[in-house]
């Protein structure tokens, strides 16, 4: 069964949606320079009313390990993807800190990107087009992928039962694609689900 992430959840409403759909995930991104950011208090109120079964992921750039290692061991979160410059030294160190798993997300703009990604010792890695602004990359460049991995950047109703017929990952992470006017949207949100499991668990 390809997973699904819905990302940068933010209010009571979106999360009673995300009860409702079920992905296997959601995040709460922590990243300060963005519009969808939540403090950990916000986290851990929008958390308590998740529905059991869902995982939630904080989404951190370049964040303090203590910040990353103190939300996942409070329970704000269960899992951590970064999706900065951290390195496998970052990685050493916040897993010295806490046992709980870690995605690593990455830029792809050549098939170097992919190799690059599938040495990362993180749990699992996040293949993205990287700028937010909404586009895909090239996936033909996926080709080169031999690791499991979370497919983001650009999704859309649309256009991921494609994605997940052709490409085959092992999950896919959407955020403005199910958005509208900058907050998400519940319909969206049915239509990104029903497209996944009608293509993608054939």
């Amino acid at each position: 069964m390809i997973r699904i992430k819905m990302c940068g959840l933010r209010r009571p409403e979106d999360i009673a949606a995300a009860n409702e759909t079920g992905p296997e995930y959601i995040g709460f991104v922590f990243a300060e320079k963005s519009r969808r950011r939540v403090s950990a208090a916000e986290a851990e109120t929008l958390r308590a009313n998740l529905r059991e079964g869902i995982t939630p992921v904080g989404v951190f750039v370049n964040a303090g390990i203590g910040t990353v290692a103190g939300l996942l061991e409070q329970g704000v979160i269960d899992m951590a993807q970064l999706h900065g410059e951290e390195d496998e030294a970052y990685i050493a160190a916040l897993r010295a800190r806490t046992n709980r798993p870690l995605i690593q997300a990455f830029r792809i703009r050549s098939g170097e990107d992919i190799r690059r990604a599938e040495a990362s010792s993180a749990d699992m890695i996040l293949l993205d087009a990287g700028a937010g602004d909404g586009r895909t990359f090239d996936w033909s460049l996926l080709r080169y992928a031999k690791r499991p991995f979370f497919l983001a950047g650009g999704l859309t109703p649309e256009n991921v039962g494609e994605a997940v017929e052709t490409l085959q990952p092992f999950g896919v992470d959407v955020s403005s694609g199910i958005e509208t006017e900058g907050y998400k949207d519940p319909i969206k949100m049915r239509a990104f689900l029903r497209a996944v499991r009608e293509k993608g668990n054939r």
